[in-house]
């Protein structure tokens, strides 16, 4: 947990009392806190499951503030500023005997305040006061025990924090997905970049500490888009049926189609559930975390490995979109689409360590690519669904095939307006 920023605590003792779990976001740490009781709350220990690898939670450490409050209102009596004046005395559960003490001052905004007013700062620095080095309470009394692994070179430390970066996201939606949210976009795409570093830079790395991780990602990228697919298709068809005339649109036609489809995404959101609990999904999590501090690098990365690697994914992205532009197969756009990702993602890691107008240049354009084709894909997949369902359709009371068929017609049009688009980009138009 520590290693994610993730902090659960059982706070006593005054008007904040409880258990309390915080979770960092980009806009700042989210609490979420559940009643003060001896055990942890079940909803607090399902969130954190995955953090935690499955395995029992155990106390790390006691912290005792004692607190003095100033607060600073407004003339309307609002809250501008609180300062809080702590005396910390704290142990670690594995060395009680060893007490740690302190003093601290800390500064909560009020709700209508963006910054720490100059002249308290002014205040507190002529009174000694000092910025911590210290995160948190929690972190003066714990030694780092998740620190970033050491890299001998620029291209290791380029392909440390690419890796690092997707895991970090991948733990991210797990407890965002535990929370009832639903990051599932850009878990997946975390587990996608991770799964082509892999396969990419396979040959860099440990194959022994990889060894079954790219099938395992495979499979959880499978299981987030099975839900994902049901979310495009949704707002897609959604913004179809919204740009037809209404008088165009005959019978429950959004009714049906929103209804198929959650008929398929809310069975595949408990699949979802079921497999992240799993000994399956917790050993991947566990790999994925020791490559935090032991990358499965196998000898020394250097440079020009990684800038040759990722030309290569550049030329079989050109090779298979040529060859998919000739034979205009559907499986063959599909695959020019994955190897255009492969050959952006390799863009991504190895921008540090190459000319970054040219890594910036290959990234815009396999992932134009990229986006053509996925439009390309999610017609493709709109107009199968759509045939699907007017075919039921023409077959129920009070329904019928005219509007679905409307837009299928869209999106084979659509379908086509991509696939010439991204001729026009392969021929450098």
């Amino acid at each position: 947990m520590l290693a994610h920023d993730l902090t659960l605590r059982r706070r006593e003792g005054d008007d904040e009392s409880g258990w309390q779990l915080k979770i960092p976001q980009s806009s700042g740490r989210v609490e979420v806190t559940a009643q003060l009781s001896d055990e942890l709350p079940h909803e607090l220990a399902e969130v954190v499951n995955g953090a935690a690898l499955g395995r029992p939670l155990n106390e790390v450490a006691r912290v005792h503030t004692l607190r003095r409050r100033h607060r600073v209102l407004g003339s309307d009596g609002e809250l501008i500023v609180e300062i809080d004046d702590d005396m910390v005395d704290s142990t670690a559960a594995d060395r009680p005997a060893e007490l740690v003490a302190w003093r601290e001052i800390e500064v909560e905004l009020g709700p209508h305040t963006n910054e720490v007013p100059a002249i308290l700062l002014d205040r507190l620095a002529e009174a000694g006061a000092r910025e911590s080095s210290y995160r948190s309470k929690l972190s003066h009394v714990l030694p780092e025990r998740f620190g970033p692994a050491a890299v001998s070179s620029r291209a290791e430390h380029a392909m440390y924090e690419y890796m690092t970066t997707q895991i970090d996201l991948i733990f991210a939606g797990d407890v965002g997905l535990r929370r009832g949210e639903e990051p599932i976009h850009d878990t997946r795409v975390a587990t996608r970049r991770l799964r082509s570093t892999l396969r990419v830079f396979g040959k860099l790395l440990d194959r022994s500490a990889i060894g079954e991780i790219d099938n395992e990602l495979k499979w959880y990228a499978a299981l987030l888009g099975d839900i994902r697919d049901c979310h495009v298709q949704r707002r897609r068809l959604a913004d179809g049926l919204k740009a037809l005339p209404p008088e165009l649109v005959l019978g429950p036609v959004a009714a049906r189609i929103d209804a198929t489809l959650l008929a398929r995404q809310l069975p595949s959101r408990n699949v979802l559930a079921e497999a992240m609990n799993s000994p399956r999904y917790l050993r991947l999590l566990a790999t994925l975390q020791t490559w935090k501090s032991q990358p499965p690098f196998e000898r020394r990365i250097r440079r020009r490995q990684l800038v040759k690697r990722a030309g290569r994914a550049a030329d079989k992205a050109d090779r298979r979109l040529v060859t998919a532009l000739r034979n205009h197969r559907n499986e063959s756009l599909h695959r020019a689409r994955k190897a255009a990702k492969r050959a952006r993602y390799a863009a991504e890691l190895h921008k540090p360590v190459r000319k970054p107008a040219l890594a910036k240049s290959n990234i815009k354009h396999y992932k134009k690519i990229q986006r053509l084709l996925g439009d390309y894909h999610d017609s493709v997949v709109s107009s199968e669904f759509l045939w699907r369902t007017a075919t039921a359709a023409g077959t129920a009371a009070d329904e019928n095939g005219f509007t679905y068929g409307l837009l299928y017609a869209n999106e084979m049009q659509a379908a086509e307006g991509a696939r010439q688009s991204v001729a026009a980009v392969a021929a450098g138009e």
